[in-house]
């Protein structure tokens, strides 16, 4: 079953997104929106995902205010109306 999410993209991988600021997608979990959103923005998968298709060590996802990694990372499953929030850490020094 397919629950629609809106998925809000920081500034910094916006250009890559249509300069969008956010984009409601369809999945089960977690895995099928970031899936969804690097198949309409095939420029993001670089930046988000590896080649295996693990979310980048450096790159934080997420669900509702709550880190995937602490979840079922991308087979946290979603609901209707949830929101998933993409941010690239930054490193500082």
């Amino acid at each position: 079953m397919s629950n629609t999410v809106n998925v809000r993209i920081p500034t910094v991988l916006r250009p890559m997104a249509g300069g969008n600021s956010s984009v409601e997608l369809t999945g089960a979990t977690v895995g099928d929106v970031v899936g969804e959103l690097v198949g309409v923005y095939p420029g993001l998968k670089e930046n988000l995902v590896d080649e295996a298709g693990a979310v980048r060590k450096f790159v934080n996802v997420y669900l509702n205010d709550e880190d995937i990694r602490f979840l079922e990372k991308l087979e946290t499953a979603v609901t209707d109306g949830d929101e998933v929030a993409i941010l690239p850490a930054v490193a500082g020094g």
